[in-house]
């Protein structure tokens, strides 16, 4: 179905479900939403070098979307959320939940299910990780034309793979490239990143903050290559800022679920000890070796630790909360 439509249904019926959502609201958690939606989002698959070069001859694929539209009147603010390695993963719940108790609508992404996936971390070749960029602005075209949503006030937020593509979304050049919504967000927030690619021009990126969360102890996506990178945002006068917890491995927001053990992730790829480089006509390069990067490369190793730290986590969400309330000027 045509988002559009979508749309100009939940506009025709949007009155009369929210003055009879309005009429019980007292009695209906803050943290529930007062209206989900489902949104088919069309995107293509293509490779990293594609998205790179700007070349959209891909193959055309339908992703899809959660709206959770918080309780309140009017237009709302929004956080755009983007998944792991894993899918959307029940990290993401208590996030929504979080958000909606504040008056923020989250906007959860799903770019697995309609490309036939499931997970990737046994094989990141699987889809080149850029593709979550174009999703990501795809979705912006959706919330453009959304009545109850403040085009001012969307935030992208994203966690492991999508933690990377919600970094790199932040290019000013990808989104004179690939964003043709008309919008921007507001800020970035990437949880537990993976740093370790540079690109052309990666220090021009949007004029809004970026708050990056790090573990000390991810062995999956190391902070030292976000510390890096950060230090040349930062002498870039980026507004850029990394928490780092210790004691914190990947996946550390877990605890706000109440997991508090560490595990391997069985045969899962991590590139922790790689170095890539955008090369001429956008071919990410393997900066050791001097070749094309592939997974089959020998920096690529496996079995990298994930968990959750209850402590941790919880000091992460009353950062990003406190964050968002004066970024977005809540009440």
């Amino acid at each position: 179905m045509d988002w559009r439509v979508v749309i100009v249904a939940a506009i025709a019926c949007s009155g009369t479900l929210f003055t009879s959502i309005e009429s019980v609201a007292q009695s209906i958690p803050k943290d529930i939403a007062a209206r989900v939606e489902i949104y088919a989002i069309p995107s293509l698959t293509i490779t990293d070098q594609q998205f790179l070069a700007g070349d959209a001859n891909g193959k055309p694929v339908t992703v899809a979307g959660e709206f959770r539209i918080a309780q309140g009147s009017g237009r709302l603010p929004v956080v755009v959320m983007m998944h792991g390695s894993s899918g959307v993963g029940p990290n993401i719940e208590p996030w929504s939940h979080q958000f909606n108790a504040m008056g923020i609508s989250t906007f959860v992404i799903d770019g697995f299910s309609g490309r036939g996936l499931t997970a990737v971390g046994p094989n990141q070749a699987l889809l080149g990780r850029l593709n979550f960029i174009l999703d990501i602005y795809r979705t912006l075209d959706i919330l453009a034309h959304h009545p109850r949503v403040d085009p001012d006030r969307i935030v992208l937020m994203g966690f492991s793979r999508g933690g990377q593509a919600a970094l790199y979304a932040s290019l000013t050049r990808f989104h004179k490239l690939w964003n043709k919504s008309g919008l921007q967000f507001a800020a970035y927030i990437p949880f537990y990143p993976d740093c370790s690619t540079t690109y052309t021009g990666d220090t021009e990126v949007a004029g809004v903050p970026i708050r990056i969360f790090h573990g000390t102890p991810d062995d999956y996506n190391p902070v030292a290559s976000c510390k890096a990178y950060i230090a040349r945002l930062k002498s870039a006068g980026v507004d850029v800022v990394l928490t780092e917890y210790p004691d914190s491995p990947h996946g550390f927001d877990a605890g706000l679920l109440g997991v508090d053990t560490t595990a391997v992730s069985a045969n899962a790829q991590t590139a922790r000890n790689c170095h890539l480089r955008e090369g001429e006509g956008g071919v990410l390069m393997n900066a050791d070796t001097q070749q094309p990067f592939s997974y089959k490369d020998a920096c690529i190793e496996l079995n990298p630790h994930v968990g959750g730290n209850p402590a941790t986590a919880e000091q992460a969400r009353k950062t990003v909360s406190d964050f968002l309330q004066g970024l977005l000027k809540l009440g």
